[in-house]
């Protein structure tokens, strides 16, 4: 085992035992309660410090994965009960109105009470924030730029900014001109301005199920209708799905996150992505890409943009800050080579620009490797909790609870069993001070009334585990 650590990798040496113990595990090399090896021979084998391997066995601890015994050593446990992932929702025969917009506003107001835990909201980067580089970056931008960063900014966006995103893209092995680029208030604004690039009230948008409802609470407030196309949690979009329903409906537009979906975190293959893209510029429909969560893939590099395979410019990619850096900055960014003039006025006429000095603090954040620095962390963070989350759901959840298993972002998907009600679940738990997302919110039919989005994009606290379980109690009384 002495090659299996990559020493140069981004990943903690840590994160990469505890990975090669549930292998060993996974392939039968330990089994539930036999004794691992040592600290001290686990470091000489994998020729790694002993306190790299103390911490990683102290994680798997706490995961439940191993036990310590006095004396003794750690030892395997036995299995848990495989969690089981949620089931594949049906094609939607008819499009719909969509009306979201009263529980949307109850969620919204939890999420904000400071005293409730806050398991409703998918803000990743507050499980490590970046408020110090951050702070440091703003501060040399003042000091650097004066006045001339309290100014108004370009309409389409801070060159700089835009050259550096076009780099990321390059480093994706996508090619783009800083000029296809228009920065925006938030990849919502992006997703707006996009929708009304390609789309009027009334037009069918097919979106993927279940679906991010501030995409759902846009399409509302635009007076379009809404086609769920559903998601298979482990294999994302069906494209057979996707066929029959261009075929069925007049489609003007699709809506779809194909690096990494919310609430799922799952990912389209990359030949099913390009067969996407294809399928859609075949019949002349704009793909509207929501990629806010691409960049935190758990994996060593995350899928390419489904713009990468555009033939014919008919795939308008929308993304943010606000899940990778900071949600307050509200800059996200819309690229569209082909629609550019279009969506360069529209922005235009909804806010005039976005905020110079953030995007200045953000363009130099990027220049100077920062950003990338982070951001592996941040995954590396998120990875924990997610692991650390679903050991608990495990253990304290009702027999049955199914529960996606994601590759990337902060959030987990649970269906529930029984009888259980995610809206009264919701709102049981808000007297316990507890704040989740109902799964109805996901869906403008109500198809996911039984379940429920949990976040695991905050820092892990000694609150988290009695939530968890102060939780999994409403869930079993409401499945009664």
């Amino acid at each position: 085992m002495s090659n299996v650590l990559e020493k140069k990798s981004d990943t903690y040496l840590y994160l990469q035992v505890i990975r090669l113990v549930k292998e060993m595990q996974i392939d039968g090399t330990i089994k539930a309660g036999e004794k691992l090896p040592s600290l001290r021979s686990m470091a000489n084998t994998l020729s790694v410090s002993i306190p790299t391997i103390k911490q990683a066995y102290f994680e798997l601890e706490r995961q439940g994965f191993i036990v310590a015994r006095p004396k003794s050593g750690y030892y395997l446990k036995s299995a848990d009960i495989a969690s089981l992932s949620p089931k594949k929702s049906s094609l939607a025969a008819q499009p719909v109105a969509v009306s979201r917009q009263e529980l949307i506003e109850q969620v919204y107001q939890a999420i904000h009470q400071p005293t409730n835990l806050p398991l409703g909201v998918a803000n990743p980067v507050a499980a490590m924030p970046a408020t110090k580089a951050l702070n440091r970056t703003m501060r040399r931008v003042l000091s650097l730029a004066g006045d001339t960063a309290l100014n108004y900014g370009p309409t389409n966006g801070y060159e700089p900014l835009r050259r550096q995103l076009a780099i990321q893209y390059l480093n994706n092995g996508l090619l783009v001109s800083p000029d296809d680029i228009v920065i925006t208030n938030g990849a919502q604004e992006a997703i707006n301005i996009a929708l009304q690039s390609v789309a009027k009230p009334g037009d069918i948008i097919a979106v993927e199920s279940p679906c991010y409802f501030g995409v759902l609470e846009l399409i509302e407030s635009l007076g379009m209708l809404a086609l769920e196309i559903p998601l298979d949690a482990s294999d994302s979009l069906c494209l057979v799905d996707v066929k029959t329903a261009i075929d069925t409906h007049d489609v003007k537009a699709c809506i779809f996150s194909t690096t990494l979906s919310n609430p799922l975190g799952c990912e389209l293959s990359e030949d099913k992505k390009q067969a996407l893209v294809a399928l859609l510029e075949s019949r002349g429909i704009p793909m509207i890409e929501d990629d806010v969560y691409g960049a935190l893939h758990f994996g060593s590099k995350h899928g390419k943009p489904a713009q990468y395979y555009s033939k014919k410019g008919l795939v308008l990619t929308c993304s943010s800050f606000s899940k990778t850096v900071a949600p307050s900055y509200r800059i996200g960014w819309l690229l569209s080579s082909k629609l550019r003039n279009q969506t360069g006025r529209i922005k235009r006429a909804f806010s005039c620009s976005s905020p110079l000095i953030n995007q200045w603090t953000l363009s130099e954040f990027l220049r100077t490797g920062e950003y990338q620095r982070y951001l592996n962390q941040l995954r590396q963070a998120l990875l924990i909790n997610k692991e650390r989350m679903v050991s608990l759901i495990t253990q304290h959840f009702p027999r049955g609870t199914r529960v996606t298993d994601p590759i990337g972002g902060a959030v987990l998907w649970l269906e529930l069993v029984g009888d259980s009600d995610g809206d009264q679940i919701f709102r049981q738990a808000l007297l316990e001070n507890i704040s989740i997302t109902p799964g109805s919110l996901f869906s403008p039919s109500n198809r996911y009334s039984k379940c429920i989005r949990l976040s695991y994009g905050l820092p892990w606290s000694d609150d988290i585990e009695p939530g968890i379980k102060t939780l999994a109690k409403l869930c079993k009384e409401s499945a009664k």
